[in-house]
């Protein structure tokens, strides 16, 4: 993740609290670099299912799902709160250009890469993206009082759930986050719902970073408060966006690199299929059981000898007759729940 300005406060006792910059909080470069450990192990799990160590669908359901916008939620937080911390009380538009201009580079970098090694996945509106372009709205809530920011996140939130509209199924509009049809790729995250988190962050540091701040303070005298843990944590916080960006080649390097010496077991076709099906019909929210609609659409392939082409690329999924109508028929039963 970017770096962020975490920074303490002035207090003088006949102005209301203010932020002001005078350094750098540990605390919240050490939080940064907890959710950057979340987000490697994520990444490290999503590489050993990518090269067939673990069972296929495992980062993208289940547990792992939740833990991975969890992550998503924690980055997009403390970036909100950072803004407020390095624009307080006043806007600094150069250091404001400077960071986005880094933010923006870096996702367009990642853009461009995935497109090579992922073209059918590709990461088009990642998390960088989403930082960036929340930053870009941040700014319209800096002066504004708290709570509009966590009414503005309320609504950011509930957008998908009331306004999604096959107007926004366009490529162009896949960004906003309320087409019908998910799209695919290696890391999605639309600006809604997720300028929800970002703007709660924003306002959580207008609230209360004052009063936090001091309480930093005060514990900071504290020699014991400082363990070795946090050291190490902080640092990776202060240079998260270098690490974002190399933590992955490294890791999939690696992982690449072990199954050259101990090659992954042959997955079983059928459970694959199962495991691909079932997680691309969750990820679109389908009012159906997407366990009956896999299972009947296995069988039908498998009745009329198409499996295997499809497996082996024979038959393209998005075009093929043959396919549709088994969808179709598919999705019927399941609705009907024969």
């Amino acid at each position: 993740m970017p770096d962020t300005s975490a920074t303490t406060i002035d207090e003088t006792p006949a102005q209301r609290p203010s932020v002001a910059r005078s350094g750098r909080i540990d605390l919240l470069d050490a939080l940064r670099g907890l959710a950057l450990v979340a987000m490697a192990i994520y990444h490290f799990t999503w590489d050993l299912e990518f090269f067939g160590y673990v069972a296929a669908g495992t980062a993208g359901t289940g547990g792992w799902r939740l833990f991975a916008r969890l992550i998503a939620s924690s980055f997009l937080f403390l970036a909100g709160y950072s803004l407020v911390l390095g624009h307080s009380p006043k806007f600094r538009a150069r250091p404001f250009l400077l960071r986005f201009a880094r933010i923006a580079g870096a996702a367009a970098l990642i853009s461009i890469a995935t497109w090579f090694a992922f073209p059918q996945s590709f990461i088009f509106f990642g998390i960088l993206h989403a930082i960036a372009a929340a930053s870009l709205v941040g700014v319209l809530f800096l002066r504004l009082p708290a709570p509009v920011s966590f009414l503005a996140a309320a609504a950011a939130f509930a957008a998908p759930l009331y306004l999604r509209s096959a107007f926004f199924d366009t490529p162009a509009l896949w960004w906003v986050g309320l087409s019908e049809n998910i799209p695919r790729s290696n890391d999605y995250v639309p600006m809604l719902p997720w300028l929800a988190p970002f703007l709660l962050g924003l306002g959580t540091a207008k609230l209360l970073h004052p009063m936090l701040a001091a309480r930093w303070r005060s514990a900071q005298r504290d020699e014991g408060f400082r363990k070795l843990w946090i050291r190490p944590l902080a640092f990776g916080g202060r240079h998260s966006l270098a690490i974002y960006l190399l933590h992955q080649p490294l890791l999939i390097g690696f992982v690449y690199a072990f199954s050259l010496v101990v090659p992954a077991p042959v997955p079983d076709p059928a459970q694959a299929y199962r495991l691909n099906c079932e997680q691309a019909c969750s990820s679109q929210e389908a009012a159906i059981s997407c366990s009956a609609f896999c299972g009947c659409t296995l069988d039908r392939l498998k009745e009329q000898n198409l499996f295997e082409d499809l497996n082996q690329g024979k038959i393209d999924l998005r075009t093929d007759e043959r396919i549709a109508r088994i969808a179709t028929q598919c999705t019927m039963e399941a609705q009907s729940g024969d």
